[in-house]
């Protein structure tokens, strides 16, 4: 019986290849104990943001470099990227320029910058990656990607011609952009990047209105900031003759996605699309008997994108069964029935606190995928077959 373990991280409590570790470890406890022979591949996954270089890298091979780079609020960090057997380099946005960098107090997109993205993207051109793959979820920013251009060689300018100051209130500020020191490098090479956010740029749908808040900005913040983002449109669309406030997926990342295709002519491809296929997921469905998936939290807005519903997608077209295992399970996770989810189950085995369900993630995801095999096992694997 050959079985793929695909998860995506547990945020807060297990990385996408520790939930695959702990998932295995309970499979082969109940195999052990029913005497079963099992094939198990790990396929640790992610949808662009924190983890997805690990998961990647764990899937397919390559190399972790560790570089400087400065965080959202412009302190250097010891951050990193990857770079695949293939010569392409693989960036997670969250490494340099993540929410997960800050405190709960730190957070301030009035001045958080994607400036060590850029850095980011610069270590890999100087790499000789031959194609560049940016994972941009979980920002900390709302800056438009202009800390990421600044890094590559843009001049965002003012009123007296300077340099406008980090962050995302700096962006009224502008008044012209000067691209004739931007990394020639970039012309010459593919950039994807992994996106699942379809939000514009501006607006009722926009990233400040919609991800703002969870950003740090409060309503006068959050207003201000929209006014700048669409203010940055607007010279965009004036100096570069570019219309990107209505792109689908510009608003993303604090509007890193705007960015990302205006100066490097980024291509954007859903990450839950993208990431299987650099990992050739496909393929490996269609010997398994099933699929075990899992996240932190699965609700409705599963279906939107994540993991789960993308690795549902895939099993569907060749039959196969997908077991979802999560930290919890929320609001209308019952219409995943409807999208390829066979079973799905929750990690918590009795009341606890969230912080003790987070402590003992491992021991828990574990517990339950024992169980799960040991209920296969005794129906001799037809239930499987039959799901």
């Amino acid at each position: 019986m050959r079985i793929i373990i695909a998860p995506d991280s547990f945020k807060g409590s297990l990385t996408a290849i520790q939930a695959a570790n702990a998932i295995e470890t309970g499979i082969q406890r109940a195999a052990a104990r029913f005497h079963k022979r099992i094939e198990i591949i790990k396929i640790p996954m992610a949808d662009g943001g924190e983890g997805t270089v690990a998961a990647i890298i764990a899937a397919t091979g390559g190399r972790i470099i560790d570089i400087p780079a400065l965080d959202p609020l412009g302190r250097e960090i010891k951050s990193f990227f990857g770079i695949l057997p293939d010569n392409t380099g693989v960036i997670e946005m969250a490494a340099a320029s993540g929410i997960n960098l800050l405190k709960p107090e730190e957070k301030n997109p009035f001045e958080t910058t994607t400036f060590g993205t850029g850095q980011l993207i610069k270590a890999a051109l100087d790499h000789g990656c031959s194609k560049i793959i940016i994972g941009i979820g979980g920002s900390a920013t709302n800056d438009g990607g202009v800390g990421m251009a600044q890094a590559l060689g843009v001049k965002f300018l003012g009123p007296n011609n300077h340099e406008i100051a980090f962050g995302g209130g700096a962006l009224a500020d502008i008044r012209r952009i000067d691209i004739s020191g931007l990394d020639p490098r970039l012309s010459r090479i593919p950039i994807t990047v992994a996106c699942d956010v379809k939000n514009v740029l501006c607006g009722s749908e926009g990233a400040s209105v919609v991800y703002g808040p969870q950003k740090g900005a409060d309503p006068a913040m959050v207003k201000i900031l929209d006014e700048n983002l669409c203010h940055l449109a607007e010279i965009i669309q004036t100096e570069l003759g570019i219309n990107v406030a209505n792109i689908p997926g510009s608003g993303a990342a604090g509007g890193l996605g705007a960015g990302l295709m205006v100066f490097l002519k980024a291509a954007v491809e859903p990450g839950i699309q993208l990431i299987p296929k650099i990992v050739q997921f496909e393929e490996k469905v269609k010997n398994a008997a099933f699929i075990i998936t899992g996240e932190g939290a699965t609700d409705y807005q599963t279906m939107f994108g994540k993991v789960p519903f993308g690795i549902a997608a895939i099993a569907e077209k060749y039959g196969k069964p997908v077991i979802c295992i999560s930290g919890s399970l929320g609001n209308g996770h019952e219409k995943l029935y409807e999208k390829g989810i066979t079973a799905l189950f929750s990690i918590v085995n009795r009341p606890m606190p969230l912080e003790d369900a987070i402590i003992n993630g491992a021991d828990l995801l574990e517990k339950v995928a024992e169980n799960i095999l040991s209920t296969i096992f005794v129906a001799g694997g037809a239930m499987i077959y039959r799901m």
